[in-house]
């Protein structure tokens, strides 16, 4: 909203209202905002929740001092929440459509998170909302966002493609561009198209199309099936990594701050996939309209680093299912739209090692029962940071043990913008 009362102040040569049009500037705002939001309104709504007595409902899972969280508020997704939505709607663009899908996803897993929450704390159902209805919601939200970037103009990227690959529309632009001079078949041109290509790690020529896995079809005829599986990857991801985050939020802090990291490493890849220069330089794909996801990464990195003021060792709130299932599904939508989703194993491989501890303790567990009438474990327990309390780690050790493993990996994540 503020960016337009500037732009308009602008017009009117108020000086200094052209610094606010900038990312940077915008950025900047964002993630102090958000800080200041989250830990001025924590204190509040924790005293709100201690109140209407929304407490964590502690299950004996034989772990030492989990007693001390029962009845440390929940549902303090809230918190965050309120802190990403207020700096992104004052200081970003409106009109653009990944901002506007940003707030769809964080509102809507918001909302999912909440009802979830309130069945387990209102209704004293510890399993909260039906596992159908969750992946259901979730698959709805993977589903619009698919739809969204097939149909908007607006999502597109900048590629350069040889003319004899171009539809009849296409060449009949470039022809308009080069004022009716028509370019050789071999040679390149440089257009702003709708694409189903993404970025593949650790490789020379790094552009991975969805239609290569339907080489099979007649050229002309491929591009609705290459949406079609680009369409299926967007809704597993989304789901995948929302319910891994929700997995990872069981110790105090470890959800948060691994969010929080993430979130660095991916406001550096919009950062650089909408500028030119970047893009060039670092012979990366260029993705038009995309620095408005700057603003958003601020005020997501701001939102939970001032969510860890509360939620750091020992917890004085926890954020919920409120919280973790949008954390995760913001962290999807976010890198599919900088074309970085096949880098979601190493930038999230916390919140990947966490679902697969979960996946493999419970299908051993099924096999060996099976096999052998009785079922056993490979972990002590699972989620894998309960295998480590097991172990008789302390809780802070194993949170910041994770966090270093998480930055490790986004920075392993950052490089593959140049090592390749």
């Amino acid at each position: 909203m503020l960016y337009y009362l500037f732009e308009y102040l602008e017009k009117l040569n108020v000086p200094g209202a052209r610094a606010f049009l900038y990312i940077s500037t915008r950025s900047a705002a964002a993630v102090i905002t958000s800080l200041l939001i989250s830990i001025l309104i924590g204190k509040k709504v924790i005293e709100i929740l201690q109140k209407k007595q929304i407490g964590e409902v502690v299950r004996n899972l034989g772990l030492e001092g989990q007693y001390q969280k029962q009845g440390t508020p929940s549902m303090g997704g809230i918190i965050i929440i309120a802190s990403i939505l207020v700096p992104v709607l004052l200081f970003s663009k409106l009109d653009n459509v990944y901002i506007l899908l940003m707030i769809l996803t964080t509102i809507w897993l918001g909302v999912i998170g909440f009802i979830d929450d309130y069945i387990k704390i209102f209704k004293k159902h510890k399993e909260g909302m039906a596992g159908k209805f969750k992946i259901i919601a979730q698959v709805a939200l993977g589903v619009i966002v698919a739809v969204t970037f097939y149909v908007s103009d607006d999502v597109v990227i900048r590629d350069s493609v040889s003319v004899s690959e171009l539809s009849a529309s296409q060449r009949s632009e470039v022809i308009a561009e080069n004022h009716g001079r028509i370019p050789t078949s071999d040679q390149e041109v440089t257009l702003e198209s709708k694409s189903t290509k993404t970025t593949i790690p650790f490789v020379k020529n790094n552009e991975f199309d969805y239609a290569w896995l339907v080489w099979f079809i007649n050229k002309e005829h491929r591009a609705p099936w290459a949406w079609l599986l680009y369409i299926a990857m967007i809704v597993f991801l989304i789901t995948a990594v929302s319910n891994g985050a929700n997995l990872t939020d069981g110790l105090d802090g470890l959800a948060t701050g691994t969010s929080a990291i993430i979130g660095i490493a991916l406001g550096i890849f919009a950062y650089v996939s909408s500028n030119v220069i970047f893009a060039d330089y670092l012979n990366i794909m260029y993705i038009p309209n995309i620095e408005e996801l700057v603003v958003y990464a601020a005020a997501f990195i701001g939102a939970t680093v001032g969510f860890l003021w509360y939620n750091s060792y020992p917890a004085q709130v926890f954020m919920g299912d409120t919280g973790s299932l949008t954390l995760g599904g913001i962290i999807a939508v976010f890198a599919i739209m900088v074309r970085k989703e096949l880098l979601i194993p190493i930038l999230c491989g916390i919140f990947l090692m966490e679902s697969l501890s979960v996946i493999i303790q419970v299908s051993w567990f099924k096999h060996t029962k099976k096999k052998y009438g009785e079922g056993r474990r490979l972990f002590l327990m699972a989620p894998l940071h309960h295998h480590y309390q097991k172990k008789g780690f302390p809780e802070p050790k194993i949170v910041t043990r994770f966090w270093l493993v998480a930055i490790m990996l986004a920075v392993l994540s950052i490089v593959t913008l140049k090592i390749r």
